[in-house]
């Protein structure tokens, strides 16, 4: 490797995709990488969110690393302060604390074409040469909020669901919940208890499925642990009923749209009577359009006697609540925001300099776009995880991002001298240009807009299986690139 930087690879990020990256380097025998945090501990999204009832929609024995299995999970739909641990944990096993820079938040990127070098500079004022750059700061980071008139004429605590308030008391308190995406469904059944009145503004309504969660029982734990193969198995009996399951949904099969239109109505019939409120809460676009979303209390959180369902327009916040487009306050001493997050522009706020001096931003006018979701042409020895269009409606992102730092960790190795490997161009267009011809039969389709879109287009969602996504960057076409 080159000795003009001081780093051979430089990782921003140390969520899943972040560490596994390290560990793909480390197998590979590359010891001069770096990874950039800006917090101080690792985790990525599951430090951060915290909110009550925080948890992840895929079984933990999926939603964890193929080569890192944890036989202590509690539950089957495991919480965030357990994954968070299972990811300090790997992170220690495997050693990469050492490589870690926390508190540095990468600002903006340079490529130098003459010496074939990235340099990065933190927010913090940090300054880093390195050949290689790899982008793994994920799609769902930066909390969105949207523009309501009044916002700064309320009168009490408000705040994002990523940026929870653990100092704020519920107890008692007249809460307004702005949004009911996936963090609101989880926080909500948890908060209706201590409120007073909860009032929830809904834009439109999930397609909801009942979990069926429950801890696992000692023996469980103990036969996962002490029998690997019984791990294995159940591991590929979660990810075969979502490729051949859930993913035909998305492409709008029939049946199983069916199929789960009447799982969802049957949940919703047997916790909520009011038939008023069930009209409400069925929605009027095609199953996984948006987010499919999973919980086994949220229906019932919101047939509490003290909870309101309000699905007319905001119009404007005043200084103790709320009003609807229809004249109506909703009186409130909290206001909270389940409104996701701000997915488009990707990689913002970094600002990344390809050859040139082009701007990524520039690059990705109209919807970002990337070669199999991990390069883009006139942007040498720079690779993305969790990149465009390899976000899931139906599986483990885990297990994109093991595919992903597998591929880059072959790229990488492939370039033991000082050149620099770019994808083509007419390559990365061809590809995409296959991929969006696909993305218009999906159902992400029937909605004119989503987070899921940007510039009119599908641009964070892939349009296949993992299987087929991992069949295809199992081997480097070598003939796709250029090295120069």
């Amino acid at each position: 490797m080159s000795e003009q930087a001081e780093h051979d690879v430089v990782i921003i990020g140390t969520g899943f995709s972040g560490l596994a990256m390290a560990i793909a380097l480390q197998q590979a025998g590359i010891s001069r990488f770096t990874l950039l945090e800006k917090a101080d501990e690792v985790g990525g999204t599951w430090r951060e969110n915290t909110y009550p009832g925080a948890e992840c929609d895929i079984p933990s024995a999926l939603y964890s690393y193929s080569f890192e299995h944890n036989a202590q999970w509690e539950y089957k739909w495991s919480e965030q302060p357990q994954i968070l641990g299972y990811l300090k944990h790997t992170a220690s096993k495997y050693d990469l604390y050492k490589h870690i820079q926390f508190q540095q938040e990468v600002a903006s990127t340079h490529y130098d074409e003459a010496q074939r070098i990235w340099q990065i500079e933190t927010v913090q004022g940090k300054r880093l040469r390195t050949r290689f750059l790899v982008s793994a700061v994920g799609q769902l980071h930066r909390p969105f909020i949207p523009d309501i008139a009044g916002l700064d004429d309320f009168g009490g605590p408000q705040f994002h669901s990523a940026r929870w308030r653990h100092d704020v008391s519920l107890k008692d308190k007249r809460v307004a919940v702005i949004g009911n995406a996936a963090s609101a469904l989880q926080f909500i059944p948890e908060i209706a208890s201590q409120a007073k009145q909860l009032t929830v503004f809904q834009r439109s309504a999930n397609w909801v499925m009942p979990k069926f969660d429950r801890p696992y029982k000692p023996w469980e734990q103990w036969l996962a642990d002490r029998v690997p193969l019984v791990a294995r198995l159940y591991r590929f009996r979660l990810w075969a009923r979502n490729e051949w399951l859930v993913y035909p949904m998305l492409t709008g099969n029939r049946l199983i749209q069916a199929w789960f239109r009447w799982t969802h109505m049957r949940y919703l019939r047997r916790t909520v009577k009011d038939p008023e409120l069930q009209a409400k809460l069925t929605p009027d676009y095609p199953v996984g359009a948006k987010r499919v979303l999973f919980s086994d209390d949220y229906f019932e959180a919101l047939a509490r006697d003290n909870v309101d369902v309000v699905t007319e327009p905001i119009a404007k916040v005043v200084e103790r609540g709320v009003v609807t487009a229809d004249g109506l306050r909703h009186d409130a001493d909290v206001l909270i925001f389940g409104t996701g997050f701000r997915t488009n522009p990707f990689l913002a706020p970094m600002e990344i300099f390809g050859a040139g001096g082009k701007s990524l931003r520039d690059h990705w006018q109209g919807g970002a776009h990337a070669y199999l979701g991990v390069c883009t042409a006139g942007f040498p020895n720079f690779f993305m995880m969790y990149g465009p269009n390899t976000n899931l409606g139906h599986n483990s992102i885990v297990l994109m991002a093991e595919a992903q730092a597998k591929y880059i960790c072959s790229c990488i190795k492939r370039m033991s001298g000082s050149g620099a490997l770019e994808v083509k161009a007419d390559v990365e267009r061809a590809y995409n240009d296959e991929l969006q011809r696909r993305l218009q039969g999906m159902v992400w389709n029937s909605l004119d807009a989503s987070w899921y879109k940007d510039g009119g287009r599908v641009t964070n969602n892939w349009a296949g299986t993992t299987w087929e996504y991992m069949r295809r960057l199992r081997n480097v076409r070598w003939e796709d690139f250029v090295v120069k």
